[in-house]
């Protein structure tokens, strides 16, 4: 028996979805809709694959991604979303995750990717897999001026939305606080502002913070 935990404040997604697995006879599916409320059910009960999707008011899919795997290192995480990942994904990577799938999904799909992550395959939609290619973003101004951001730079403005520190971000991306200096004299020139609130709200109306940010 694969016995699963769907993790998703949508109530109606969360049942449906039950409703979806629970008909594999090999899937014991359980169904919590606050992501807070995993914290103690970790103590006392251990799921094989954990579906979770990413955007929830109280931790977020990356924050329980690592809470999860803090408790069991060896469970299957699996991002169900409807939102745009790609600037989280080399973090969900990094933590853990096995497998990325998005809430239009098929049955087939979904069930196809639990499977797929029991028998230790990561799983990656194909428009994930296009934009790892990505070096860079083009952004272009309202004047018409054209800019090229490097994911790093983006990484950077994204947790400078989250309200981290120079040494805060440092340590999240394993380098040095001096480097974080440099890159943010970058962003801020590139940008033509002068502080880390206009930062954020250049970054929001230019696109570089994801919707689930704002």
């Amino acid at each position: 028996m694969i016995n699963i935990l769907i993790v998703d404040d949508h109530s109606i997604v969360g049942e449906g979805t039950k409703t979806i697995l629970s008909s594999e006879t090999d899937f014991n599916v359980e169904f919590h809709g606050s992501s807070l409320e995993i914290m103690s059910l970790l103590k006392v009960k251990k799921h094989d694959v954990y579906l979770i999707d990413f955007e929830m008011p109280e931790l977020n899919g990356l924050e329980l991604t690592k809470e999860i795997l803090n408790v069991h290192q060896d469970a299957k995480i699996i991002i169900f979303t409807g939102y745009e990942i790609t600037c989280y994904f080399n973090h969900l990577v990094e933590v853990g995750v096995s497998a990325f799938i998005s809430k239009s999904s098929s049955k087939e799909q979904l069930i196809r990717t639990i499977r797929d992550v029991i028998n230790h395959q990561s799983v990656i939609p194909t428009e994930i897999l296009h934009q790892l290619r990505r070096t860079e973003s083009k952004l272009c101004f309202e004047n018409g001026t054209k800019i090229s951001f490097s994911l790093k730079e983006e990484e950077i403005v994204i947790k400078i939305s989250k309200g981290l520190t120079n040494e805060q971000i440092a340590k999240e991306l394993f380098t040095s606080s001096r480097t974080v200096e440099r890159h943010l004299r970058e962003i801020f020139k590139k940008l033509n502002v002068s502080s880390r609130v206009d930062v954020v709200e250049k970054g929001r109306k230019l696109g570089l913070i994801p919707e689930v940010l704002i």
